[in-house]
């Protein structure tokens, strides 16, 4: 098989395995085909810059070490779409001609992009645009794309979020307290649900159920009257008001994002209970830290299939893991397409089954 080149970045907000799906490429490139493999620095930014911003791999930079490794060696960026790029003066230019040529310069043959579905469906489009064959890795905490029943990182930030539950739970008995937790998952509940399903939680709210206040008191009022002095309440950041209305907090870049439900919460129940309510908002934790073994697994074996994939011809598909094995799938499928909760799928009504409280179905 002839000499390949190939080029690979990481998109979007980091997480813990990134890494180790870096290393499997790699790995799986030089040991498997003999190809060479660059690294793009900084998402599509590295393309776009002049001289393009990339590092060739070699065996010798991908040791096991990266498998411990959180976050991305080759950095990433979640802004900065290059058919609209924010410019010092205010304006937006097209610059997505600039990618296609940062990848025509290093005579690269193809591209693994790692992201989740926002960057997906943004690198997919420049990669259309140029002729670029491209294979996907999905990767995201929040475990929103379509298709695959785990993304990279999504393992990692549940095994944070249970072990908060856990240091949560014997203070709140300390001081008879109900402890509010808000978790990351933009407009999904998934590490909401498996989290407080998995950490004892009494109530569990995700943005794909709309809630009652007044049964959030009655399910607390229940555990009371069953003999527990304290609650446990779990919260996605990207759940509504009672009445509808996104919780939003702006940054110092002028950004609205999500955050502060989970002191919304707080404000509207702890009269209603009869017990001090605190709140503690897990945020970025989340994402860092070392990957769990699940996470370093489903790195590892994305990778290897991406290049698998490209050496077979396959371009323009997904990699993703269904019913405990991988596969790929059309990039259409899963470009810009959110997985959200099931309602009534198996782990919302073994909630239900456990007498937590989930919102109005």
């Amino acid at each position: 098989m002839a000499e390949k080149r190939i080029g690979i970045l990481t998109s979007g907000g980091d997480c813990a395995g990134l890494n180790a799906a870096l290393r499997a490429v790699v790995q799986r490139a030089i040991h498997g085909y003999g190809w060479r493999v660059f690294g793009i620095r900084e998402g599509s930014l590295g393309l776009m810059a002049r001289p393009v911003d990339a590092v060739e791999f070699d065996l010798s930079l991908v040791t096991g070490d990266m498998l411990r490794q959180g976050g991305t060696i080759l950095g990433t960026i979640n802004k900065g779409d290059p058919f609209a790029y924010p410019m010092p003066d205010g304006t937006k230019v097209d610059r997505s001609g600039e990618f296609v040529e940062g990848f025509r310069e290093l005579a690269l043959d193809a591209l693994v992009v790692i992201g989740g579905d926002g960057s997906m469906r943004i690198l997919a489009q420049l990669c259309r645009q140029g002729g670029i064959p491209m294979v996907g890795i999905p990767k995201t905490i929040d475990n929103d794309v379509a298709r695959t029943d785990y993304a990279i990182g999504h393992s990692t930030a549940l095994n944070v979020a249970c072990e908060a539950l856990d240091r949560l739970a014997p203070t709140a008995a300390s001081h008879h307290r109900v402890m509010i937790l808000e978790v990351m998952g933009r407009d999904v509940g998934h590490i909401a649900l498996s989290a407080g399903i998995a950490g004892g939680a009494d109530v569990i709210l995700i943005p794909e159920l709309p809630y009652n206040l007044d049964a959030i008191v009655a399910r607390i009022n229940q555990v009371r009257a069953e003999g527990r002095n304290h609650a446990l309440v779990v919260v996605a950041e990207g759940c509504k008001t009672e009445t509808g209305q996104a919780v939003t907090l702006r940054h110092v870049d002028g950004e609205a994002r999500y955050g502060g439900i989970g002191h919304y919460l707080a404000d509207h129940l702890s009269d209603r209970v009869g017990a001090e309510t605190r709140v503690t908002v897990l945020g970025h934790v989340q994402r860092g830290g070392m990957p769990s073994m699940r996470d370093r697994l489903i790195a590892s074996a994305f990778g290897v299939h991406a290049v698998d994939l490209l050496a077979q011809g396959g371009i323009d598909r997904v990699v993703v893991w269904q019913h405990g094995h991988v596969t790929d799938v059309p990039l259409s499928e899963v470009a810009g397409i959110t997985r959200a909760v099931d309602p009534f799928g198996t782990l919302a009504n073994t909630a239900r089954g456990l007498g937590i409280y989930i919102g109005e179905s």
